[in-house]
């Protein structure tokens, strides 16, 4: 199993994306990209990570995107709970756990995607 937010992880987590296929998205040919950031990691692991959705697929990289449209930040023990499934987005959303600041319609498709691509965080437990 690797670390959460180390680069094995990075690589497991492409590999799923890869595997997931097109990223259907409301305007042919868009690109979104949504930077998560993640307060109080560790000093070992990334501080965030930016998805960029685009027809072709997604894919998670290691840091921010000057040019996102959407931040979402989250405690580094939030986003480890929302990635082995023992807190669910709209719950987190609901307490005031993730803030998000930017365009919503970039967050949307991206969060019903990887519920898609990645449910309940399987490869994140095993």
């Amino acid at each position: 199993m690797a670390d959460f937010l180390g680069v094995e992880w990075f690589d497991e987590l492409n590999d799923v994306l890869r595997a997931a296929g097109p990223v259907p998205l409301e305007t042919e040919g868009a690109t979104l990209r949504v930077v998560l950031e993640f307060s109080n990691a560790p000093g070992s692991v990334a501080h965030a990570l930016t998805f960029t959705l685009s027809p072709d697929g997604a894919r998670a990289e290691i840091g921010d995107h000057l040019a996102a449209d959407a931040l979402i930040a989250l405690t580094y023990a939030d986003a480890l709970a929302l990635t082995n499934g023992t807190l669910d987005s709209a719950s987190a959303l609901r307490e005031g756990r993730i803030k998000v600041r930017g365009d919503i319609n970039a967050v949307v498709p991206l969060l019903a995607w990887l519920q898609q691509a990645h449910p309940h965080g399987d490869r994140a437990s095993e």
